[in-house]
């Protein structure tokens, strides 16, 4: 983003409503601070939890430094296999924001798509997708999540974890696209009434165009607002995923994954294995989500 496509998002109103909001700041800076670590947990992490060659058995389930007292090298403490928590969060954050990022991308097209063909072809396309729809929201988005991903790992038992975290990305998409395709259709049947539109009919612009020059511009406010919450949903679903064994590989853990490893030390004493991996999850669930509560008064006309 350029300097002066950044000057004039800070002076719209859109800017002015994100400076006059502490909380849309709060939130932004947390989130800020989670994805910038997660993806230069690389060069921000003290340790790499992953390198074997650097674990030491000696150093499990050892405390969090301030409990000790004493100058450790473990701020959050370590787990089970003498990984530090710390870096072991900033690594796992990292994977549960792809996951979550990739499968609303993916829900956002396929959505999109099929919501502004619904809208603006009507008729029997409109009843089919709309039903499809319905059958979709019929079913709970966890259960069909872990139904996807639990055969997929049996189909491809010893696949790379590429393959595994598109099962993964795949099954977390499979429900969340009908929000998109509901959203957009409804918009779109508004959009396609107005004169904008019959304008572009009657001097001979293809269907197509209308739909992607015209419409799509115009119905891509809610979209956005949507997209922004279900980061958050989507993130939450790759972590209940992982925690119940069917999420990412065990050899690259997200934060559901490192929960449900501290959930076994939990009621030994060793709390910080599994609070700290779950505070994580909170912080950055709720900031993106109080980062959507704030795009959706922004983008409203009707609040301003």
């Amino acid at each position: 983003m350029s300097a002066g496509v950044l000057t004039r998002w800070w002076d719209s109103d859109v800017g002015h409503s994100f400076r006059s909001s502490p909380m849309a700041m709060a939130a932004a800076f947390v989130a800020f601070v989670c994805v910038f670590c997660s993806i230069f947990a690389g060069w921000v992490a003290p340790h790499n939890p992953f390198d074997l060659t650097t674990l030491e058995l000696s150093d499990a389930r050892l405390p969090p430094a301030w409990i000790e007292g004493g100058s450790r090298k473990y701020l959050l403490g370590t787990d089970d296999q003498g990984r530090d928590i710390l870096s072991a969060l900033m690594y796992g954050a990292r994977i549960s924001l792809v996951v979550g990022v990739a499968s609303v991308l993916l829900s956002v097209v396929v959505g999109v798509t099929l919501g502004l063909l619904a809208g603006f072809k009507g008729g029997w396309v409109d009843t089919v997708l709309m039903r499809l729809c319905d059958v979709m929201l019929s079913f709970p988005a966890i259960l069909v999540a872990l139904l996807i991903a639990g055969v997929g790992r049996a189909l491809f038992p010893n696949a790379h974890d590429t393959v595994a975290f598109g099962v993964l990305i795949l099954s977390i998409s499979l429900t969340g696209w009908v929000q998109y395709a509901r959203t957009v259709r409804g918009s779109t049947l508004v959009e396609r009434n107005k004169e904008y539109v019959q304008a572009a009919r009657v001097t001979g612009v293809a269907p197509l165009r209308i739909m992607r020059r015209h419409v799509l511009p115009n119905v891509m406010g809610p979209v956005m607002v949507l997209a922004t919450i279900q980061v958050a949903t989507a993130i939450i679903t790759e972590a209940t995923l992982s925690f119940l064994g069917v999420g990412a590989p065990p050899t690259s853990p997200s934060l559901g994954t490192l929960i449900r490893v501290g959930n076994d030390y939990l009621f030994s004493g060793e709390w910080w294995i599994t609070v700290f991996p779950g505070l994580m999850l909170v912080l950055i669930a709720l900031s993106v989500n109080l980062l959507g509560d704030w795009l959706r008064d922004a983008l409203n006309p009707r609040l301003r």
